[in-house]
């Protein structure tokens, strides 16, 4: 990557389809759900090849700082962008490059999240280093996945005419975009062969993606001209906690992309990528038996039992399941979750109970 490119981390999501292992203080970024590595070590490790430490920014919030920094405690410290409460991805972007503006008046910016997991990560690598390409044009761009099932869990882009430009991977410009689609939907776009998955990345000059921000956001906008105007200075954090709270939270998807011009999609495929964003995700991550069960961090014996996630965090204490199938079994010593694997979308919702009913210390 060149001088002026910098990679942007949002590490301050709440994880909650993966509860009850992702918690509010020990969200899915920041554990080591698919091996030795936490999905932020991982993150961090895809990254190191193609940017220096002084170049990867994180954009949390204050409790999970000081995880983090002991997880990746090679980036420094005045690389953290802290929110003083989430408020949304296009709050994050905006955040990222008012600040790297002042930095860097040249920056461009690639925005991922934490909790992706990425097989081929020399693709991954090659892919980012031609979005920058195109991103230092004045592109928006977002890259988008092949699509490998009907998914209905995942937004979808589609994709218009080629990009005219002498490029080494196909890159089109983005007819639309579309928030999960019913099952019916799915298959049709997957069908076309013109659609992809929406994975959540997008790369693009930090002067651009604030004037579409300017543009289209007025409210946010006004909020971050304040910030800048006293970023660096004895009232920054003064600013930033009189301002952000009161901002509505909103994606940059829907508060950007929509109906922004010269956003082009890089239709990636053979990533290996999976956003890990519900239980049953790890089925396509972690390796299965002859039965297609997926056996993580515990003990267990399985009779009769055939495509069963059994989760554990005690490693001496066993799990045993007879005549189970297309199940969801989560094992946390003071929660235990069981589900069918097409239902795990809905853990959300008993977490969105807990919080009505006061049941903090599941949370």
């Amino acid at each position: 990557m060149k001088q002026h490119d910098y990679a942007v981390i949002m590490a301050g999501g709440g994880g909650t389809r993966l509860w009850p292992v992702s918690r509010k203080n020990r969200p899915k970024q920041l554990l080591p759900l698919l091996g030795e590595q936490t999905l932020l070590q991982g993150t961090v490790a895809r990254l190191a090849d193609v940017f220096p430490a002084e170049r990867i920014l994180v954009v949390t919030v204050a409790p999970q700082v000081a995880e983090i920094q002991h997880q990746v405690p090679e980036i420094p410290a005045e690389n953290y962008l802290i929110e003083p409460a989430p408020r949304g991805t296009a709050s994050v972007v905006g955040l990222a490059a008012t600040v790297l503006m002042k930095r860097d008046p040249e920056a461009v910016m690639a925005i991922l999240p934490s909790d992706h997991f990425i097989r081929n990560g020399r693709l991954f690598q090659y892919v980012l280093t031609e979005s920058f390409e195109l991103a230092r044009k004045g592109c928006l761009v977002t890259l988008g996945i092949a699509p490998l099932y009907p998914s209905t869990a995942f937004g979808y882009i589609e994709q218009g005419k080629p990009f005219e430009d002498n490029l080494k991977y196909p890159v089109y410009h983005v007819r639309r975009f579309t928030e999960k689609p019913d099952e019916k939907t799915a298959q049709a776009f997957l069908g076309s062969g013109e659609h992809s998955w929406n994975s959540g990345m997008f790369i693009w000059r930090a002067d651009v993606i604030r004037d579409e921000i300017r543009r289209q956001m007025a409210s946010l906008s006004s909020v971050l001209d304040e910030v800048q105007r006293t970023w660096g200075t004895a009232e920054q954090e003064q600013t930033l906690q009189s301002v952000w709270p009161g901002l509505k939270s909103e994606t940059i998807d829907y508060g950007v992309m929509e109906n922004a011009d010269r956003v082009v999609v890089l239709p990636a495929g053979g990533l290996g990528w999976s956003d890990v964003g519900s239980w049953d995700s790890l089925f396509d991550v972690l390796l299965q038996d002859a039965g297609g069960n997926v056996t993580s961090a515990a003990q267990n014996l399985s009779l009769e039992t055939h495509n069963t996630l059994i989760y554990g965090d005690n490693s001496d204490r066993l799990i045993v399941t007879i005549g189970m199938d297309d199940t969801v079994i989560v094992d946390t010593g003071d929660v235990l979750l069981v589900c069918k694997a097409d239902q795990a979308q809905k853990v959300r919702d008993v977490v969105e109970l807990l919080k009505k009913h006061e049941q903090e210390r599941y949370l």
